[in-house]
């Protein structure tokens, strides 16, 4: 594995816009929207390729027979060389890599429907990945159900950009408040003078949204993500996007949440958690 530098990243970008699952955070790194990583087995012409978004998502493809590549991404899989403090969901194309990831890593990988223990140590843990596609019409329907809060959505600014607590934030995909203001879009709903919930676009890509979503904890189950992420595909359909969303299975409030939304399950994939 060797890491690409950014300049060379044209290489790798024909090949991964034929990449037929979502990857979308994965073109936002290798077209210098954020910075992540690039590894490959040959700087020159690569062939496989490995990008890694800065949130910690990534997207392994191309030739999947390479046995030296392999051998190398093993270890980086497994962070034999502690080159990361945290770990790393990947997903990989085409379907070929699924029974050559599954040989690869046979003596170390554990579904997370039996990691009991929670280890995350020198494990791969399998994981599904699901594609969703927005069916309007379906969203169309199911809007009259989405309860409206005492307070409206507002449009997310530096303030609600830089103050929001979670994990799936905006925080963690845009390189600065600037940086989103000038490049995406968000809203955010507060819920007794709080901010409680953000929905806004993790990557705009040609015309594609990828929706990001967040609830602070003691704010759930108030309807405040339906409501919230609602606003911001309205804003897609006034502005011909199309809005996009991926989940882990096993996230069962995102799955289902993206389902009251009008997404329709398309595609589920091997998702691997590699170690940290």
């Amino acid at each position: 594995m060797k890491e690409l530098l950014k300049e060379d990243y044209s290489k790798v970008i024909g090949a991964l816009k034929e990449v037929k699952i979502n990857n979308l955070f994965a073109r936002a790194v290798v077209e210098n929207h954020v910075s992540g990583k690039v590894y490959v087995d040959d700087v020159n012409n690569p062939t496989t390729v490995y990008v890694i978004h800065p949130y910690g998502m990534s997207l392994l493809f191309g030739k999947h027979d390479n046995q030296a590549f392999n051998r190398a991404f093993k270890d980086y899989a497994l962070n034999k060389e502690n080159l990361r403090d945290t770990h790393e969901w990947m997903q990989a194309y085409p379907e070929q890599w699924d029974s050559t990831l599954k040989e690869l890593f046979a003596d170390c990988s554990i579904k997370s429907s039996d990691n009991d223990s929670g280890q995350t140590k020198n494990i791969v843990e399998l994981n599904t990945r699901v594609n969703f596609k927005f069916n309007p019409e379906k969203y169309a329907s199911l809007k009259k159900d989405i309860k409206v809060p005492t307070t409206s959505a507002v449009r997310t600014g530096k303030q609600e950009f830089e103050s929001m607590q979670g994990t799936v934030i905006p925080l963690n995909f845009w390189n600065n408040a600037d940086d989103f203001i000038d490049n995406a879009i968000g809203y955010s709903t507060y819920y007794e003078n709080e901010l409680a919930c953000t929905a806004y676009a993790s990557v705009i890509i040609d015309k594609f949204l990828e929706l990001g979503m967040e609830t602070v904890p003691k704010f759930r189950g108030k309807g405040l993500a339906r409501y919230t992420c609602s606003k911001l595909i309205d804003h897609c359909l006034k502005n011909d996007y199309e809005p996009i969303w991926a989940c882990r299975l096993e996230n069962i409030g995102s799955y289902t949440l993206a389902q009251k939304l009008g997404f329709e399950d398309v595609l589920q994939i091997p998702y691997y958690r590699l170690s940290n």
